[in-house]
């Protein structure tokens, strides 16, 4: 979903989230416990990456092909997100006017921007902030259906 969210910052206007702090707050909420879990089964099942992989191959093809499709629309919308967003972040608004951190080594600092420049800023910004959780839930997702899977196979190796 937050991957969806992220892509929708393409279309033209800006999202209604643009001035909320609640999805943001939401996110953290949720992606620190989730992802903990999904380590945490990680740790308990003992397995090495090459395991994991081998677990992840035996899961069914459809889920294969859904957390490969979000693992790679993540990773190419923050790139392009990266690619077009310059050295310009964090917008904000002053008495009417817009500003936005500038990060080229060069001129470091915050600088007034036009608001068309405002715009493209917040929605780059929130497209990066959507995009990380998304591709988090993503490697939680994999973790934990593929940490499954090993506990699936040792169970049934186990079995008479």
């Amino acid at each position: 979903m937050l991957l969806l969210v992220a892509m929708l910052t393409w279309l033209p206007g800006t999202l209604p989230l643009a001035g909320s702090k609640w999805p943001m707050v939401a996110i953290v909420v949720l992606l620190f416990p989730i992802f903990g879990a999904a380590l945490v089964r990680i740790l308990l099942s003992g397995a090495d990456r090459h395991s994991m992989w081998l677990a992840f191959r035996c899961l069914p093809g459809r889920l294969q092909a859904v957390l490969g499709a979000l693992a790679i629309s993540g990773v190419l919308v923050m790139l392009l997100s990266t690619a077009g967003a310059g050295s310009l972040q964090s917008p904000e608004i002053k008495d009417g006017r817009y500003f936005a951190f500038d990060t080229a080594t060069h001129a470091r600092g915050t600088i007034e921007v036009s608001h068309s420049e405002y715009e493209a800023i917040l929605e780059s910004d929130q497209r990066s902030m959507f995009a990380i959780p998304g591709m988090l839930f993503t490697g939680a997702a994999y973790a934990v259906f593929a940490a499954g899977q090993l506990r699936r196979a040792d169970f049934g190796f186990r079995s008479p």
